[in-house]
C-alpha cells in the first residue's frame, strides 16, 4: 500500500510564492509616481492593444504586470464594482482604497485556496484634490497590500527600478521630469542601461485639473515631445551641476 504524499502547509505557501514570483519576473516592469499635476503611470509595453495601464473610475487608475488574462480579469472586476457602487450610491463613494481592498481579498483567496496562484502584481492609484490626498496602493500576488508614498515600481525587476526611483524622484516635478525619471528607472530594470523609445512605452496620467474623468493616455507626438523635453532638462541639470563644481573649484 502506497503512503499518501504529504507537503507541509509552509512548504506549499513557499512553492506558490516562488512560482508566482518567477512568472511575474518574466515580464517588464511598470512604475507609478506623483508629479506636480497628479499621478503618472508608465509601463514598458510595446503592445498598443493589450494594455497594462487602464482607467477604473473617475479618479482611479490601474497598472499591472504579469499574466495578461489574469490581471485583465481583475481590471474588469474593479470596473464592474465601481460602476455598480457609483450607480447605487454616489460617484464620490467609489474610492481607490475600496478597490485595493477588494483586489487584496481576491488575490489572497486565490493564493490560499487554489493550486495555482495568479502571476500578477497590481497598483491602484487615486488622484486627490491636492498632492497630499493622492493614494497609491500596491497589491501583490498573495493579497498583501501596501500604501505607497510618492512612487512605486512593480514587476520582474522592481527592486532595481525602485532603487533608481529612490535616487531620482523629486516631489512636485513637472510631467516631463517625472516621465524622464520613470523611463530612466525602467531603462535600468535589470541593472544594465538600455534605450527606451516612445514606441516601447505605455503612458497615462491621472490629471488633477481635469473635470470629471481624470484619466488620460499620452502617446504619439505628445509623448515623444515629453521624452525629449525630459532628456533636455536632465542634460541641462547635469551641465549646471558641472558648471557649479567648476566655479567652486576656481574659488578654492
Amino acid at each position: 500500500m502506497s503512503m499518501p504524499f504529504y507537503v507541509a502547509p509552509e512548504q506549499q505557501m513557499k512553492d506558490k510564492a516562488d512560482y508566482a514570483r518567477k512568472g511575474i519576473a518574466r515580464g517588464r516592469s511598470a512604475v507609478v509616481l506623483q508629479y506636480e499635476g497628479g499621478i503618472l503611470m508608465v509601463a514598458d509595453n510595446m503592445s498598443r492593444t493589450l494594455h497594462k495601464i487602464s482607467e477604473l473610475y473617475d479618479r482611479i487608475g490601474f497598472a499591472a504586470v504579469g499574466r495578461y488574462p489574469e490581471f485583465e480579469n481583475l481590471r474588469l472586476m474593479g470596473v464592474r464594482f465601481a460602476d455598480v457602487r457609483g450607480y447605487q450610491f454616489d460617484r464620490r463613494d467609489v474610492s481607490g482604497r475600496q478597490l485595493a481592498n477588494i483586489y487584496a481579498q481576491t488575490l489572497g483567496t486565490v493564493f490560499s485556496e487554489s493550486l495555482k496562484p495568479w502571476e500578477v502584481e497590481i497598483v491602484v492609484a487615486e488622484v486627490g484634490d491636492t498632492a497630499a490626498e493622492d493614494e497609491i496602493y500596491r497589491i501583490t500576488f498573495d493579497g498583501s497590500i501596501v500604501d505607497e508614498q510618492g512612487y512605486v515600481a512593480v514587476g520582474g525587476s522592481s527592486e532595481h527600478v525602485a532603487g533608481v526611483l529612490k535616487e531620482r524622484f523629486e516631489s512636485g516635478s513637472s510631467l516631463s521630469a517625472a516621465l524622464n525619471t520613470a523611463t530612466h528607472a525602467l531603462a535600468h530594470e535589470n541593472g544594465e542601461e538600455r534605450e527606451l523609445e516612445a514606441g516601447n512605452l505605455e503612458v497615462a496620467v491621472l490629471e488633477r485639473s481635469r473635470q470629471h474623468r481624470k484619466f488620460r493616455r499620452i502617446h504619439g507626438d505628445r509623448l515623444t515631445a515629453l521624452i525629449q523635453q525630459g532628456k533636455s532638462g536632465d542634460a541641462a541639470g547635469a551641465s549646471a551641476g558641472t558648471d557649479t563644481a567648476d566655479g567652486e573649484a576656481d574659488q578654492d
